[in-house]
């Protein structure tokens, strides 16, 4: 049977497991050796491929780093949420004329444009980085209602203050965050951070899957691009 949604279902579900192996390999974006202060020759490059308001936005970045060290989680999350859902939409093949790509946070800001896997990663990175623990996070690959389509493949974020707790989403389509009780139009299907990877359990968080793609060709190219971002 032709059943375009269907692919894409398992092409996105494909992708998550790539990301979730980079993650669970140890891959960063922002070393620790620069703290909170990108280097000169990411802006410069930045500003040279997509222009000067390529690295303002990226120095909007290191400011929201800086400048929310010591908010709240709570307050942490709306901040990091309202800064990346204001970066356009964009569809791997309208951006960058490819079926899939995977952007790293510093190519999203400067292209000004992702997709929702583009949007999680972002936000679970900088989240980290301002010392939300990792284990409150999870990105997580759901099927959802859009504009009234059902079984979209989609990406969020979600956050559990406790472990048993009902989790908060962070969605570029929503821009509030709200309670997982509360987005009906969500179905999660697996969910992943740097210590693991979970498969679904109806809105509980699963069950822990082994997960991992290390040897993938697509994870080397992600893993190098963003090695050389801070070379």
């Amino acid at each position: 049977m032709n059943n375009p949604a269907g692919r894409v279902v398992k092409r996105l579900a494909a992708s998550f497991l790539l990301l979730a192996g980079l993650l669970l390999d140890g891959g960063t974006v922002w070393p620790d050796e620069y703290g909170y202060t990108l280097p000169q020759k990411v802006l410069e490059g930045a500003r040279a491929k997509y222009g000067p308001d390529a690295s303002e936005r990226l120095l909007a970045w290191q400011r929201l780093l800086l400048e929310s060290r010591d908010k709240s989680e709570r307050e942490k999350l709306t901040l990091v949420n309202d800064f990346f859902n204001k970066i356009p939409f964009l569809s791997d093949a309208e951006h960058w004329g490819r079926e899939d790509f995977w952007a790293t946070p510093v190519e999203m800001l400067a292209s000004h444009g992702g997709d929702c896997e583009d949007f999680s990663i972002a936000k679970y990175v900088t989240l980290t980085q301002l010392g939300v623990p990792m284990d409150k996070l999870k990105i997580t690959y759901v099927r959802a209602r859009i504009q009234g389509q059902a079984n979209q493949a989609h990406m969020v974020l979600t956050y559990y203050p406790t472990p048993d707790a009902m989790p908060l989403v962070l969605d570029n389509l929503v821009p509030e965050i709200r309670s997982a009780d509360l987005r009906p139009d969500l179905l999660p299907v697996y969910s992943f951070n740097g210590a693991g990877l979970w498969l679904a359990r109806e809105r509980g968080q699963g069950k822990p899957v082994a997960g991992g793609a290390q040897n993938i060709g697509f994870w080397r190219e992600l893993k190098a691009r963003m090695g050389k971002e801070f070379e």
